[in-house]
């Protein structure tokens, strides 16, 4: 099974990235960014530390929306890489256990 819901054309990924550059001069994302807060880990960065991550990335089909994107810790966006926010919940408590 192919673990990526859709085949996406070029065109699609380039219109993605366009509006992932827009939100990110977007005083919406600024705001975000000063709150100093990895979505994923909880811990405080300064702004500059903190990348744009996708919750369903736009491989598996999601969209550069308000709604699907959060400030992430390089850390976290590293490991979380192509997981949905149910797949990155499973590898997290599986780090747990170790």
């Amino acid at each position: 099974m192919d673990p990526f819901a859709y085949t996406l054309e070029e065109s699609d990924i380039k219109r993605e990235r366009y509006k992932a550059r827009e939100l990110r001069s977007s005083q919406w994302w600024k705001r975000k960014l000063a709150k100093r807060e990895c979505h994923f880990c909880g811990g405080a960065f300064p702004p500059e530390a903190l990348t744009m991550d996708h919750l369903i990335p736009v491989s598996r089909g999601g969209h550069s929306t308000k709604g699907n994107v959060v400030p992430a810790c390089k850390i976290c966006n590293n490991r979380k890489k192509h997981l949905l926010p149910m797949e990155w919940e499973e590898y997290l408590q599986r780090q747990r256990r170790s």
